[in-house]
């Protein structure tokens, strides 16, 4: 189940005067990934401040779309953190350095498959559930008719900016057209 006590975040953020503020909007509505599934995540609103981190993210080149493509890069950095600490001798700590996005209206197979994915990939993923469906998700990035049901943010800097964002004060709504993202 998903718990902010055993969740360790990137540490700018631990630092940061808003982790508890952000600790909070995580824990506030968190939902199993699936009918049956053992994981809870959290989700939240798709509002400006975290659609300008993302976008942010997106031009750096920090984001990959499909959880095909998160597997592999997933997968790939843990053969390289396994071999750095074999050479080193030293594990290092788990903390959450990449994030899945997740549009909200995956079919339960997709969810189902998440849910292994983070099992697998543990505490240095934190998987959240945006209020947004894979239309909205996907042409906000890759223009119209792209679809994005899975995002993942693969650095580390980007994941503390998007976090951040997240304890942003929500001043301006999604939807308004004087938005600036």
């Amino acid at each position: 189940m998903f718990s902010m006590q055993n969740l360790r975040l990137p540490k700018s953020i631990e630092a940061d005067p808003h982790a508890s503020q952000l600790r909070s909007i995580l824990s506030a509505r968190v939902q199993r990934l699936w009918a049956e599934g053992e994981l809870e995540i959290p989700s939240v609103p798709f509002e400006a401040p975290l659609i300008t981190a993302l976008m942010s993210s997106f031009s750096a080149g920090y984001m990959l779309r499909g959880l095909d493509s998160a597997e592999r890069k997933l997968e790939s950095e843990e053969r390289g953190l396994k071999r750095v600490d074999e050479r080193s001798g030293v594990e290092r700590g788990q903390r959450v350095s990449r994030l899945l996005l997740l549009s909200d209206d995956g079919a339960e197979r997709f969810y189902r498959q998440v849910e292994r994915c983070l099992l697998r990939h543990g505490p240095r993923v934190l998987a959240i559930r945006l209020d947004v469906d894979a239309m909205g998700l996907g042409e906000l990035f890759f223009g119209p008719g792209g679809l994005a049901r899975c995002l993942l943010i693969h650095h580390k800097d980007a994941v503390s900016a998007i976090l951040l964002a997240l304890a942003s004060p929500k001043s301006v709504p999604v939807d308004s057209p004087d938005q600036e993202c």
